[in-house]
């Protein structure tokens, strides 16, 4: 049974076409229980920036744009609404549109939110942090980011998973959550679920200081170690030998490469926050994730996560 009842779907009004909806429709057509808002974040600073208007004029503009914008969503809602589905609209002034999601999410329970994404430039990759990277890392539900990529009967799921953690009893946690919300989004769409981790390369600056070190042996050791853990979570949910990949590299690379060579439909793994610089230089894996796939990606929070957004 789906995990989601109650979808936030983040309308994005400077696109024509809303896969995030489509993602969304497609989920609540397979359990009528399900309860669908589109969200739309308006702002513009001109109408607070402006001395020849008054206070009561300038809520008036604001009032007026967010009253176009919900007319907007009823248009898009009508022909889902006509089908039986449950889908209402809220639009919210903010100028900062992942504030008001995970406000939105807080406030009405919300237990997924979908967005579409596209590709980032390298540049603002390095030095800003999009809608997206920011729900990654602060948004305390799941959060679905979609693609064009369609959702074919018989197809495959990805899990992204932890191996060299599984004595890190969180991490050990997230695993277990990534392979459960597989299963079900697995049986809710007819697919198949296929696992994969990365394993490093033998660290330069050791190989550098320590003239006895065999990275020869070392490699065989770790390799060994991984794919023995990556077994082990293949038999615990019954995830057949040829769907588990084991691969050296970077994690992002790692999954991409996977994700392309099976044509996966949907790639899940789990996320923590992070703040500060580290945050916005760095990034984490999921947000580097992003940009090399051409599928849908599910990030899952581990279990007891507080967003440090509040009401």
């Amino acid at each position: 049974m789906l995990n989601y009842r109650n979808i936030l779907v983040f309308i994005d009004p400077t696109q024509e076409s809303q896969p995030a909806l489509a993602r969304a429709v497609g989920i609540a057509q397979k359990d009528k229980k399900v309860k669908i808002t589109l969200f739309l974040c308006c702002y513009d600073l001109s109408y607070e920036m402006t001395s020849l208007s008054s206070s009561d004029e300038r809520q008036a503009m604001q009032s007026l744009v967010i009253k176009e914008n919900q007319d907007w969503l009823e248009t898009l809602a009508l022909p889902y609404q006509e089908n039986g589905l449950n889908i209402n609209n809220q639009v919210i002034w903010h100028n900062r549109p992942f504030q008001a999601v995970i406000i939105e999410v807080l406030k009405n329970n919300y237990d997924l939110v979908v967005k579409s994404t596209h590709q980032h430039s390298k540049l603002s990759a390095i030095l800003f942090t999009p809608t997206d990277w920011n729900l990654l890392r602060k948004c305390p539900v799941p959060v679905l980011l979609v693609k064009h990529h369609q959702w074919p009967e018989n197809g495959n799921i990805l899990c992204a998973i932890d191996c060299k953690s599984i004595q890190d009893e969180e991490h050990h946690q997230l695993n277990q959550q990534i392979l459960s919300e597989a299963k079900i989004m697995a049986e809710v769409i007819n697919a198949n679920i296929h696992i994969v981790n990365a394993y490093p390369s033998p660290p330069m600056n050791i190989m550098l200081e320590l003239p006895e070190f065999d990275p020869i042996n070392y490699e065989d050791g770790l390799k060994k170690f991984h794919q023995k853990t990556l077994n082990g979570y293949a038999q615990a949910n019954n995830i057949p030998k040829d769907r588990t990949h084991l691969r050296q590299g970077l994690p992002e690379d790692v999954i991409s490469e996977v994700a392309n060579e099976i044509d996966a439909e949907l790639v899940i793994l789990g996320t923590v926050g992070r703040s500060g610089l580290s945050a916005t230089l760095l990034g984490h894996t999921a947000e580097q994730v992003i940009d090399n796939l051409d599928c849908d990606l599910l990030a899952l929070k581990p279990q007891g996560f507080i967003s440090p957004i509040k009401i």
